[in-house]
């Protein structure tokens, strides 16, 4: 984050291994320990989206009523997790969240460049965040992943003026959707606060075709693409 604004990252993919379209790609930011990794691509990326996400987070506040971090639990699709799990687990089964520390140290990590998804501001001002705390992978009866790790902010916020945060990837590599039921909950919130979720407006018809164009030419739709589809939470109390 900048200047106010966040910072979009480069252009990535997702590759197996470490070559795309026959060139070795370095500078590798490994985003498992299976073989998927996320790539700096000299060349074009694939078409946006790559991974997908349901996600649903809790807002915590401290005893003085103040807000202290956010806590992310986000859900893969079936194709990133079949990677993940790919290797783990005995006699068919799950893999344990002991088997998948690795993989969860090395995602919570490879997310520091990007701001870990996260947006939160006060008015103009954006806030900033600590290195996540209590981060764990985990997988259901089906083998489908979830990351969860708290995101704790560097100084506590008074909820008393409008708290707005959002979750969303700015080259819209990955799309971060929150859960239709319960998408954000407040955990120790003083008594009065209100919250909201406010969906993005839908996409003019210049980014409709960006975003088309995207699955035919391979190109990323433009950057910062993806603050356009997502949702914001405003939140304040007395």
């Amino acid at each position: 984050m900048t200047g106010g604004r966040i910072v979009a990252p480069r252009v990535w993919t997702t590759v197996l291994g470490s070559t795309v379209l026959g060139t070795t790609v370095l500078g590798t930011t490994v985003l498992g320990t299976t073989g998927l990794v996320l790539a700096g691509l000299s060349a074009p990326a694939l078409a946006h989206p790559h991974v997908w996400v349901a996600a649903r987070e809790e807002i915590l506040f401290d005893p003085q009523g103040e807000i202290t971090a956010i806590r992310h639990i986000w859900t893969f699709d079936e194709m990133y997790s079949a990677f993940a799990v790919q290797g783990l687990g005995k006699d068919g089964k799950p893999p344990t969240r002991e088997e998948m520390a690795p993989l969860a140290k090395t995602n919570v990590e490879s997310l520091a460049e990007f701001q870990y998804f996260t947006a939160a501001k006060t008015g103009p001002k954006y806030h900033e965040f600590g290195e996540p705390t209590d981060y764990w992978l985990e997988t259901d009866a089906n083998k489908i992943v979830t990351l969860r790790f708290t995101l704790p902010l560097k100084n506590p916020v008074s909820a008393r003026k409008p708290f707005t945060f959002m979750v969303y990837d700015p080259t819209y590599f990955v799309d971060i959707e929150l859960e239709k039921q319960d998408p954000v909950v407040l955990k120790n919130a003083p008594s009065g606060c209100s919250m909201s979720t406010i969906k993005p407006e839908p996409l003019t018809g210049s980014d409709q075709s960006k975003l088309s164009e995207s699955y035919l030419s391979g190109l990323a739709p433009g950057q910062d693409f993806g603050i356009k589809l997502a949702t914001r939470t405003l939140l304040a109390c007395p």
